[in-house]
């Protein structure tokens, strides 16, 4: 822990991700294959921290959304099999080859400039379709006119056209069965081309749970790896991962009537004491948590109090007598401490949970840990290891 620099720090627990990945696997069987998802800096755990025991736990993909997300992992782990899921511009393309990484794609041009780069460095690149089945992203449209482009793509030489895949708007029952039958309908007909593949998929955490009819033979999951829970009709035994915390930088007497942070829009209604803690939104707390915000200090909530600041913010501990400087402060964790947990800070500032977990920032140190013991440490703006 000496060589941290500050207070302030995410803890993730690599055990919750084996336990969950294992899960995972056990839901969909071996007949399955798995992409887990690591974009946006693993959902805010660090995908470097983390991706070495995805690929233990029998991954096949470690899955991206940028090419600069996948060059991290590609630096860290150079054997790893990484999926780009979004856009690579075309004149960044000779990167992916380069790297040996497998691109999503979904026009004919990108599949010819990938067939090129392949023919000039003696590698055959991998690439997946994008098929848009109505969740109007990404992809080639549904229609034969687009059948006729894909076929197009895989009589290139040059090319490994492995995958197809779409995703899910999840609005519904109905929804999701016409958009599953929309790919469906469009393997078909392909396969009456004689073009396979050997990976289709277009599920995502909550439909890989909730709708496992619409598997095919690989599912993407994201969320559900790092223990959030986001399925509605179905049960998966997760464990969160992360636990947010910080230490009280300073205590203070303030009297009846006197103000705290910007615009005095807290005022005390008596005497009290008031705790500074090192964090803000600048570390990706939601601001708007200033009305309903708290921490667990000494087994107790301490809410916050006045505007939160960028880097600080303040919490009555009046009633927490041996709260102290240097105490420790659970700001997110899985409840069972009694903080504040992902779902919760998600409902209180008006968002969904990937949305809270992601936006922790990249000055916020990341601690691994297996069976309690510390195992890592990444902290992005000194690289500490």
């Amino acid at each position: 822990m000496s060589r941290l620099l500050r207070d302030t720090v995410l803890e993730i627990d690599l055990d919750c991700i084996e336990y969950n990945m294992k899960n995972i696997k056990d839901m969909v069987g071996e007949d399955v294959a798995v992409a887990a998802v690591v974009k946006a800096n693993g959902y805010g755990h660090g995908a470097r921290g983390i991706s070495e025991v995805l690929i233990e736990n029998g991954v096949e993909y470690l899955a991206v959304a940028t090419l600069n997300e996948a060059m991290e992992i590609k630096r860290e782990l150079p054997m790893a099999k990484v999926f780009i899921m979004g856009h690579t511009p075309d004149h960044l393309l000779q990167h992916v080859v380069e790297n040996d990484l497998t691109q999503c794609i979904f026009t004919l041009e990108q599949g010819e400039i990938l067939a090129d780069l392949g023919k000039e460095t003696g590698k055959k690149p991998v690439v997946h379709i994008k098929y848009d089945t109505g969740f109007n992203r990404l992809g080639f449209v549904h229609g034969k006119g687009s059948l006729e482009e894909i076929k197009k793509i895989c009589s290139l030489e040059n090319i490994n056209v492995e995958g197809i895949f779409s995703h899910l708007a999840l609005t519904g029952p109905e929804e999701n069965m016409i958009q599953h039958e929309k790919l469906t309908w469009a393997i078909s007909e392909l396969a009456r081309e004689g073009i396979g593949f050997k990976f289709r998929h277009i599920e995502d955490s909550i439909a890989a749970v909730d709708y496992p009819q619409y598997r095919l033979n690989m599912i993407r999951p994201g969320a559900i790896i790092y223990g959030i829970k986001g399925c509605r009709l179905n049960e998966l035994s997760l464990r969160q991962a992360l636990r947010f915390k910080s230490r009280l930088s300073h205590v203070k007497q303030v009297k009846i009537g006197e103000g705290v942070s910007y615009d005095f829009l807290w005022k005390a209604e008596k005497d009290s004491v008031i705790g500074t803690v090192p964090f803000g939104y600048g570390d990706g707390y939601p601001r708007n948590l200033r009305d309903g915000g708290y921490v667990v200090i000494e087994g107790k909530k301490a809410p916050i109090v006045g505007v939160i600041c960028m880097d600080q913010c303040m919490v009555d501990i009046t009633h927490i007598r041996e709260a102290k400087p240097g105490s420790e402060c659970i700001i997110y964790s899985d409840g069972s401490d009694g903080a504040m947990t992902i779902s919760e800070a998600a409902s209180l500032s008006g968002t969904n949970k990937n949305d809270i977990v992601t936006g922790i920032s990249l000055r916020v140190p990341r601690i691994y840990t297996r069976s309690g013991d510390v195992k890592r440490v990444i902290d992005y703006t000194q690289e500490l290891r």
